[in-house]
C-alpha cells in the first residue's frame, strides 16, 4: 500500500505556463514554436528570462540564473505549471542550489524528461510531488505531430484515467513468476511509476540525488542512441546498488530510440541484454518486464506519463489507481 499521498497538481487550459532551460541550450525558433502551439492549445505560455539564454559551453546559461528561473516559475502564484524546453545536460547543477521549503510550499506541474530525470527525483524524493516525464517545449511542441494528446490531458489535466497499454507501444518481454505477476488471468502488481532516463538514474548513485524507493515501484527506463551492453551495464549497476529491491515491474522505453541502430538484430540483442542483467544474481529480478512504452526520447506522440502515481499493472495495460 501506499507509505502517503503525493502532492499531485494539475493543469487545465488557460493555465499559465512557465517555459524553462534548466539544462543546455535551446533554439529560440524551437521555443518560439513550441510556445506558439501551446498558446493554440489554450495555454498562457510565458517564456521565463534566461529561457534563451547561451552558454557557457552548451549550457543555457549560468547554473544561477537557470534555478533562479525555477525559483520565481514555483513562487508565481499564477504559474500553474513549469515546462522545460529540452534536455541535454546541466540539471544536476542546479540541485544543490535549489530550495525544497520554497517549492514544497508552492507546488507545481513540472514536465520534461531526458537530463530532468534529476530535477524529477529532487522533487520526488525532497517534495513528494508528483511530476511528469512528458514533451517538452523545444523537443516537442515545436512539432505538430510531437504530442501524444491523450496521454496528456489525461496526466496532467485529470481529465479522463491515465493508462498505456499496446497502442502506446508496451509489448511483454517477460510476463515474470507467478507470484502476482500480471500473466494472463493472474492478480494485477501494483505500485509507484517512477523512473526516467537510465543513465541519469544511474550516474545519481552513490551521491545524496539517488532516487529513493521506499514503496514498491513499477520502474520505467528509456535513453537514447545507447548499445545494449550499456543497457546490460547500467541495469546491472541498478541491480547490484539495490535499486531494485521494491521494484515489482519493469517498463522499457521505445527500443528504436533507446539503441543507435533500430535494426531488429540490435533490438533483439538489448532486449537480450536487458533481460540478462535483470536474471543474474546477487538481487535477481524476476518480476514482469515490457518495453516498448512510446515515451521521452521518441520522434512523434511522445506519450506523458505521471511520476509518482500508483498504478495497477494488469498483464499489458497499466493504469493510474486514484488515491
Amino acid at each position: 500500500m501506499p507509505d502517503s499521498i503525493p502532492i499531485r497538481p494539475r493543469i487545465k487550459e488557460g493555465s499559465r505556463i512557465a517555459i524553462v532551460s534548466p539544462a543546455s541550450a535551446a533554439q529560440p525558433e524551437l521555443v518560439e514554436q513550441g510556445r506558439a502551439h501551446l498558446e493554440a492549445f489554450g495555454y498562457r505560455p510565458v517564456v521565463m528570462p534566461h529561457a534563451l539564454d547561451r552558454g557557457p559551453l552548451y549550457l543555457a546559461g549560468a547554473s544561477e540564473d537557470r534555478a533562479a528561473d525555477l525559483h520565481a516559475a514555483f513562487a508565481d502564484p499564477s504559474i500553474e505549471g513549469i515546462l522545460c524546453t529540452r534536455g541535454g545536460w546541466g540539471s544536476g547543477d542546479l540541485l544543490p542550489q535549489l530550495d525544497s521549503d520554497l517549492i514544497r510550499a508552492n507546488p507545481k506541474v513540472f514536465v520534461g524528461y531526458s537530463d530532468h530525470t534529476s530535477l524529477h527525483i529532487y522533487l520526488w524524493n525532497l517534495c513528494r510531488i508528483t511530476t511528469f516525464y512528458a514533451p517538452m517545449a523545444a523537443s516537442d511542441w515545436s512539432n505538430l505531430n510531437g504530442v501524444d494528446e491523450r496521454t496528456w490531458r489525461a496526466a496532467l489535466h485529470g481529465e479522463s484515467a491515465w493508462s498505456v497499454g499496446p497502442a502506446d507501444g508496451i509489448r511483454i518481454l517477460r510476463p515474470g513468476d507467478c507470484d502476482g505477476s500480471p500473466v494472463p488471468g493472474s492478480s494485477p502488481v501494483e505500485g509507484r511509476i517512477l523512473g526516467g532516463c537510465l543513465s541519469l538514474l544511474t550516474e545519481s548513485l552513490g551521491t545524496p540525488y539517488a532516487l529513493n524507493l521506499t514503496e514498491p515501484t513499477i520502474l520505467f527506463l528509456e535513453d537514447i542512441n545507447t548499445k545494449p551492453y550499456q543497457w546490460d551495464r547500467m541495469i546491472s549497476h541498478l541491480r547490484l546498488a539495490g535499486q531494485l529491491r521494491h521494484v515489482c515491474g519493469i517498463v522499457l522505453g521505445d527500443p528504436s530510440a533507446n539503441v543507435q541502430s533500430s535494426e531488429s538484430s540490435e533490438i533483439a540483442l538489448l532486449e537480450t541484454a536487458c533481460l540478462r542483467a535483470l536474471g543474474q544474481s546477487p538481487g535477481e529480478f524476476s518480476g514482469p518486464v515490457a518495453i516498448g512504452l512510446h515515451c521521452g526520447h521518441v520522434d512523434q506522440q511522445n506519450r506523458s506519463i505521471p511520476l509518482g502515481a500508483w498504478v495497477r499493472w494488469s498483464y499489458d495495460t497499466i493504469s493510474e489507481i486514484p488515491e
